[in-house]
């Protein structure tokens, strides 16, 4: 039995469950979600948790079992409280601008960055170097994240770029003089 997978999702009281044959609904405080299970995860739902369980034990039943579990956890989380990643800008110049569904990045090329946020996230900027990815899946909040990310990864040298703001940059030294 999957560690993961056996272990049952927990209901806070502001979420509602409803499960249609092979379709589970979670709706909550900031937003609904869907997801479609495979028919060979059986998912019972007592009131207060949710508990997957597997029909045979093949290689497949067992790797998607613990995935369903966290998927399902994942939206349980995502409509109660949400999900947010952060990402900081650093560069000499370098800044961004949001306005309505249309991000604006200055980073250091010749044009500028123009990159549409898509629906189901968010995306705020403080002081023109802190970006804001927000929203209630997970998936796409993490997709947005490495998007933006990957416009301007950060160098190694100077630290120039787009970083999350957790990430550490290992440094190199430059070039050496010669003597």
């Amino acid at each position: 039995m999957s560690r993961i997978g056996k272990m049952p999702v927990e209901i806070p009281a502001n979420v509602k469950v409803n499960i249609v044959s092979s379709n589970i609904i979670v709706e909550g405080q900031k937003g609904k979600l869907s997801l479609n299970v495979k028919p060979v995860i059986n998912v019972v739902n007592d009131g207060k948790n949710i508990v997957l369980t597997r029909k045979n034990d093949l290689k497949e039943s067992k790797s998607l079992h613990g995935l369903y579990r966290v998927l399902l956890n994942n939206m349980v989380v995502g409509v109660s409280k949400g999900f947010e990643r952060k990402l900081e800008i650093n560069g000499t110049g370098f800044k961004a601008a949001i306005s309505g569904q249309k991000l604006t990045l200055n980073i250091g090329y010749s044009h500028v960055v123009d990159f549409s946020v898509p629906e189901g996230a968010k995306v705020t900027v403080d002081d023109n170097t802190k970006l804001t990815i927000s929203g209630i899946d997970k998936q796409l909040v993490g997709h947005v994240a490495s998007v933006i990310r990957g416009f301007r990864p950060p160098e190694p040298y100077k630290g120039k770029g787009i970083k999350y703001s957790d990430e550490v940059i290992r440094r190199k030294a430059g070039k050496a003089a010669k003597k």
